[in-house]
């Protein structure tokens, strides 16, 4: 052993040296995965939430017959969408037809109640009569002019905020709508959009991890091709703004 170094210095040497070396590539290695698995787990978020589905979808009642959490509602909802839509779709019938049928139903269902407990009773008995609670019309009007009066601000909003991305992208979304209008009714839309809602989410919820993968491959995709148009084509379309300075 060389003059000057005694066991307890060279244990010392020891120790630092293998401090400096292993713990360290350990420590990284263990950021490194931790920061990669937190940003998977983000990246694997749909669009980035927060919140399980069921917060999403407003929680109560309403998100439990969306997410199948009471079956029997859920499927009696679903059944009489579908039989509504047979009726308006595949036989024909109108709206005023179903309603005035509707109605004579009921008078004759009523009629015959008060008749038959009349005769068998000697003192006929109550009919149960159908009230419908206000509420459920005005909360229900304030919901859609609500949403209507948002949609309507934000397409004012494209159309006047000067934006030409935001401008194209709304005006070939609405295409898109217009085209896919032509092909159904508007009674075929309002029911495929109504069995969307029944399906879809529950089934997100079931396949998470699947659908994640996926919409954000897609999404990085668009976002790649999204650039190129924008390299090319959107960002050589002159704004009104560059007009301005030109002039002045």
């Amino acid at each position: 052993m060389p003059e000057g170094i005694t066991a307890e210095g060279l244990m010392e040497n020891i120790r630092e040296t293998l401090s400096d070396n292993l713990p360290k590539q350990k420590n990284k290695s263990f950021f490194e995965d931790e920061k990669s698995n937190s940003m998977s787990s983000q990246f694997n978020r749909l669009f980035g939430r927060q919140k399980p589905v069921h917060n999403i979808l407003g929680g109560g009642k309403s998100a439990d017959v969306l997410l199948w959490r009471d079956k029997k509602i859920s499927a009696s909802s679903l059944t009489g969408a579908t039989i509504v839509w047979v009726l308006f779709e595949w036989l024909n019938y109108n709206f005023l037809t179903l309603l005035s049928l509707a109605i004579v139903i009921g008078m004759v269902v009523q009629f015959v109640w008060k008749t038959a407990s009349g005769i068998l009773n000697r003192s006929p008995s109550e009919v149960p009569r159908l009230v419908l609670p206000e509420h459920v019309f005005i909360n229900a009007g304030k919901l859609v002019g609500g949403e209507v009066n948002r949609g309507l601000n934000y397409l004012q909003d494209v159309a006047c905020g000067g934006n030409m991305k935001q401008f194209l992208v709304a005006v070939l979304s609405l295409w898109a709508v217009a085209i896919i209008g032509s092909w159904f009714n508007l009674m075929s839309v309002i029911y495929i959009g109504y069995v969307a809602a029944h399906t879809l989410p529950v089934l997100y919820e079931r396949y998470e991890n699947e659908v994640d993968g996926f919409v954000n491959n897609v999404v990085e995709q668009f976002q790649h091709n999204y650039r190129k148009l924008d390299k090319r084509v959107l960002s050589r379309i002159p704004t009104g703004r560059s007009r301005g300075k030109k002039f002045e």
